[in-house]
């Protein structure tokens, strides 16, 4: 079998009965990668001589005795604003275009001891927000569903390499989606961890109060074999959570029995259609494959029940307004001194912020947080909550206070 359609935890076990090898599996993704990532565009940068260095400096130790888990000899790949000690990490944008860092990320200092073999790093939008920008040095990668599709983002190199068997897993980053929809768009597994669980230092950041580090990966498992080495308190983050670290792997049995879950329907029956059709009409195919979800979930022992919260416009009202204004707190000066620097999408979504006041900052805030509170209240009574990726037929507009608006790009869809 292609050793590259190996699930993490497959390639994993075959290593550890001695039935596979890192270096084997290192040069089956970077001959995937040549022979691919041309038309994909995934990768910024690929590691091939220090990968497969890694790969046999980890069939050594392994052979000796000295594995370090269940990740030693996986190769995955790192979103480009993770930094890397002496290997270039652009952010996606031209402002970065030859950084070469002295730092590494904390996440990957994590993947790196538990023995994960880096391939290289991948593809983002600019800042992790500028979405997909022919204009600058770093071709927006492709759906390897079909190339002539957007991948989602801002994690799409990371997705686009995960499913098309370039990487065993990646890491991406999630502000405002970015890893959820990147997931869904290439039918993968994405996690957004719980606020502090996972570090973000050695991160380029977007916003942060809203910036959450997490894999990307083809099943749960690979998810939490994943969170296993990256969860944990960093003294040096600010926002770090010093909570214990479960046994991820554990809740795995197969069955849900006693789980109580609530559908939240109505974000994608009224608020946000969930798809559209060639008539403009709702998808009953994608409806089909939620309600088929929801089904298979009662199958292995959950119970559904129905929960009802605020639409769904306040939550994305307050992720952007949020977002934006720390997003320029954080490009202001660049922005006055060097915007020549920065391409269109980014400049022009970021500098956005540039016309929120202060009173509308603290209003999202304050929305945020009663957002929050409705969320916990409602999840008293559940385990957990699932809800369709939906996507809006019109895009929304934020209206602030001091008058400005906010309305997401158009997605450009290329052909080749």
């Amino acid at each position: 079998m292609d050793p590259t359609l190996l699930t993490v935890a497959e390639a994993s076990r075959a290593i550890g009965e001695g039935r596979l090898s890192p270096v084997t599996l290192t040069e089956a993704y970077l001959d995937r990668i040549a022979a691919l990532d041309g038309e994909l565009h995934s990768y910024v940068t690929v590691l091939r001589e220090a990968a497969l260095d890694a790969a046999h400096g980890a069939a050594r130790d392994i052979a000796a005795g000295r594995s370090r888990g269940a990740l030693h000899g996986i190769s995955i790949g790192l979103k480009d604003i993770y930094k890397t000690r002496g290997i270039r990490t652009t952010a996606g944008s031209p402002r970065y275009e030859h950084n070469v860092p002295d730092e590494d990320a904390e996440t990957w200092v994590r993947l790196c001891d538990a023995g994960a073999i880096l391939l290289g790093k991948h593809e983002t939008h600019e800042f992790a927000i500028g979405g997909p920008d022919f204009g600058l040095p770093f071709p927006p990668a492709r759906n390897p569903w079909n190339t002539a599709y957007y991948p989602g983002g801002s994690s799409s190199g990371s997705a686009v390499a995960v499913a098309s068997g370039l990487c065993a897993a990646a890491m991406g980053s999630d502000t405002g989606g970015s890893i959820r929809g990147p997931a869904a768009y290439n039918g993968i597994v994405g996690l957004k961890p719980t606020y502090g669980r996972v570090s973000r230092r050695g991160v380029f950041p977007l916003s942060y109060t809203l910036d959450h580090c997490g894999p990307l990966t083809r099943t749960v498992e690979d998810c939490a074999i994943l969170m296993q080495a990256l969860a944990g308190y960093d003294p040096q983050d600010p926002a770090s959570a010093d909570t214990p670290v479960r046994d991820y792997r554990a809740a795995l049995t197969g069955r849900l029995d006693g789980l109580r879950i609530g559908v939240i329907r109505h974000f994608h029956e009224r608020d946000a259609v969930a798809d559209f059709g060639a008539d403009s009409a709702p998808n009953a195919a994608y409806v089909a494959a939620f309600e088929d979800a929801c089904r298979r979930l009662e199958a292995l022992g959950a119970r559904l029940v129905d929960v009802s919260l605020s639409p769904l416009i306040d939550y994305l009202d307050a992720n952007r307004l949020i977002m934006l204004a720390e997003a320029y707190a954080l490009h202001e000066a660049d922005f006055r001194e060097r915007p020549q620097l920065f391409g269109h999408h980014m400049f022009a979504r970021v500098g956005l912020g540039a016309f929120l006041s202060a009173a509308d900052y603290v209003e999202a805030l304050r929305q945020r947080r009663e957002l929050a509170v409705e969320f916990a209240r409602a999840l008293a009574d559940v385990d957990a909550a699932i809800s369709a990726n939906a996507r809006r037929r019109r895009r929304a507009s934020i209206r602030c206070r001091s008058g400005a608006s906010s309305s997401g790009l158009p997605i450009r869809r290329p052909t080749i």
